[in-house]
Formats: C-alpha cells, structure tokens, sequence
C-alpha cells in the first residue's frame, strides 16, 4: 500500500512539469548555420541549396517538391546550437534525396514547423523545447 501510495504521489507531482513544456518557435540564420565547419564537411559543394525567392539559373530537370521534419535531443543545449545541429540534419537529407532523385541543387526552400509554411532568404525556423528541437523544410529538387 505504501508503495502504491509513493508512486500516485510522484506521478501527482510530475503532471505540473509536463504542463509547464516549453516549445518556443524562432527564426535562425540560414548564413550562420551553414558557415560551421560540420555544414560545410557534411553537406559540400556537390548539391546548391537555395532558400525562399533566392535567385538561380533555369531549372533543366524537375524531381518534385520533397519535405523533411527532423528532432534532435536539446537537453543541456543552448537553444542555438540544438538548432543549428538539427538544422544541419534536416539540409543532409535535402541533399541525400536531391542525389538520389538525380538533381544538383534544391530551390525554394522554406520552413515548414508544425505545418506553418513559412519562406525566407535568410532565416529558417526551429521549433525549441527543453529536451527536443524540431526543423521542417520543404525544397525542390532541380538540376541547374
């Protein structure tokens, strides 16, 4: 009994914690996060990337529009880094499906977080909470 008695004591006291989660959405530099030494050992120069109305030449080849949603642990991360490195993430896998699809660089990038399309030339938006952080895009895959 007391054992029972400990347990829905504790489960009491942790309902409070969950409520109080934290999920802030802000804007990051697109710049910042892809001038990092990993950025730029991880994602090469083999594949353009270009975000929101950037410009670029006429696409030769279409592939489609593709999405990517990716997490990553923020525990004992400022939001900032926790952002960047699931930024990072999320821009690996633009890559890996612009390979795949045949294409050489993914155009109109834009941030896609908890289904808010949003579209900028400088910044994307990261979902950040106190032990996860969340980056959506959407791109199209083209070769120039």
């Amino acid at each position: 009994m007391k054992n029972t008695l400990a347990a829905i004591t504790l489960a009491l006291c942790l309902i409070p914690a969950t409520s109080f989660a934290r999920d802030d959405i802000g804007n990051y530099s697109v710049t910042d996060a892809l001038s990092t030494e990993q950025a730029n050992n991880k994602l090469g120069t083999d594949i353009s990337f270009y975000f929101g109305d950037q410009v670029y030449g006429e696409p030769q080849q279409q592939f489609g529009e593709f999405s990517t949603s990716k997490k990553t642990n923020a525990f004992n991360k400022s939001d900032l880094e926790a952002c960047h490195w699931v930024f990072l993430s999320a821009m690996i896998t633009l890559k890996e499906r612009a390979i795949k699809e045949g294409g050489n660089a993914v155009i109109e990038i834009k941030s896609n977080y908890k289904n808010n399309l949003t579209s900028s030339n400088d910044t994307f938006q990261c979902g950040a909470g106190t032990f996860v952080a969340g980056v959506a895009l959407t791109g199209k895959v083209v070769k120039l």
